[in-house]
């Protein structure tokens, strides 16, 4: 029935609280609602028509009973909030335990450790915004060079270093080394270089963020369909959260704009697979930093995308559109994830008029979805929607 899955995250947009929420302390969380709500709305209309304000109450995305995609939302089954495990949920694993998180700093000797392997000084070690921390502690990192290390509620060991100070290829090293020394119980889930630019004042952060994220403890759809010889292309940062597992084919990008040319550009040249993209800025530059309105102006450029997507997709190819967590900036007491439903959205030209896929009790009924498409042979723990979608399709 369809030869190419077009998968899209985007990444924090969540659409509504999870019932365990406040365990996380996200009572009131619903980014992509709270969002159009606190600015009078959003000009959205192809979310709107894919069906996005059927899942919940959106100001801009008004309900469609004859929406153009089959539509719902998800839960994630895995403990935590994190980037890493809502992507590899949705890749087929569920993880049993939360990666450990460290909101006073990480101990002093792990950190000496580090130091030690690494031969670097570290300041910091504080759970901090990443625009907020180079502020505050940049102009001294010029001055000593000691690298800047830091963490939020998420599973991260994050470090950041003026590209003149520490260069990028040296960063990564750095970033490396703590990715090795990182298992076991403090197997975090994410080692993120964060380079900067800049003087003091005026410091900004550089495209070259990398992820150094843990291999999943099993195999993903991503694993399987390698194996089968089915083309997998990674878009954004997909490759750096699956630890460089599983794709055939990386395609690095600059911001969420050049993430939709990419995936375009992708779809005439792989015409069969998996083609996996995640929009990282509504997640890195406006979430964290509590930037609604900016946030946003990134759902409606990403709604100006959508058409000149579709108009691209062929009548064997499905699009999938979803999230990995919550990031909700009007929650102005935090800038960290927030547990949320995602939405779901799944696509083709053939569907004449969208069905409700309800709520979905795990991410992971997409990889179930992909295995099913695919002919992977491999039961992943989630139920498959293929057939609620075939049922739609003229």
């Amino acid at each position: 029935m369809f030869s190419r899955v077009v998968l899209i995250i985007l990444d924090a947009c969540g659409v509504g609280e999870l019932p365990d929420a406040a365990e996380y302390g996200d009572i009131g969380a619903a980014t992509i609602p709270n969002i159009a709500r606190e600015l009078g709305g959003l000009h959205i209309p192809n979310c709107g028509r894919l069906g996005l304000g059927n899942i919940v109450p959106i100001k801009g995305a008004p309900p469609d009973e004859n929406s153009l995609a089959c539509w719902g939302k998800m839960a994630e089954k895995s403990p935590g909030k994190d980037s890493t495990s809502g992507h590899w949920e949705i890749a087929g694993v569920i993880l049993q335990e939360p990666f450990p998180v460290y909101p006073k700093g990480f101990p002093q000797e792990l950190v000496a450790r580090f130091e030690k392997k690494a031969r670097v000084k570290t300041i910091g070690n504080y759970p901090a915004s990443g625009t907020e921390i180079i502020a505050q502690l940049g102009e001294r990192h010029l001055k000593t060079g000691e690298i800047i290390l830091y963490t939020s509620a998420d599973s991260v060991f994050q470090l950041a270093a003026h590209a003149d100070i520490i260069p990028l290829e040296r960063l990564y090293e750095i970033c490396g080394i703590a990715r090795e020394l990182l298992q076991g119980e403090d197997a975090i889930g994410r080692i993120i270089a964060r380079p900067f630019i800049g003087r003091p004042g005026n410091f900004v952060r550089t495209a070259d963020r990398k992820d150094f994220s843990l291999e999943p403890p099993s195999e993903t759809f991503l694993d399987l369909m390698r194996k089968a010889k089915i083309p997998t292309v990674g878009i954004g940062k997909i490759d750096d959260l699956f630890a460089h597992r599983g794709l055939s084919k990386v395609v690095k990008t600059k911001n969420n704009d050049d993430v939709m040319k990419q995936i375009i550009a992708e779809i005439r040249l792989t015409s069969r697979g998996l083609i996996f993209a995640n929009l990282v800025d509504f997640d890195m530059l406006w979430g964290h930093r509590n930037d609604a309105e900016s946030f946003g102006r990134g759902l409606e450029e990403f709604d100006i995308w959508l058409p000149v997507l579709m108009n691209k997709l062929n009548d064997s190819d499905l699009l999938i559109i979803t999230a990995d967590h919550g990031c909700d900036p009007t929650l102005k007491a935090s800038t960290d994830h927030t547990r949320e439903f995602v939405p779901l959205l799944a696509y083709n030209k053939l569907i004449k008029r969208g069905q409700n896929l309800g709520v979905r009790e795990t991410f992971s009924d997409i990889a179930q979805t992909v295995s099913e498409i695919f002919g992977l042979n491999h039961r992943f723990p989630g139920k498959s929607f293929l057939k609620d979608i075939v049922q739609t399709l003229r």
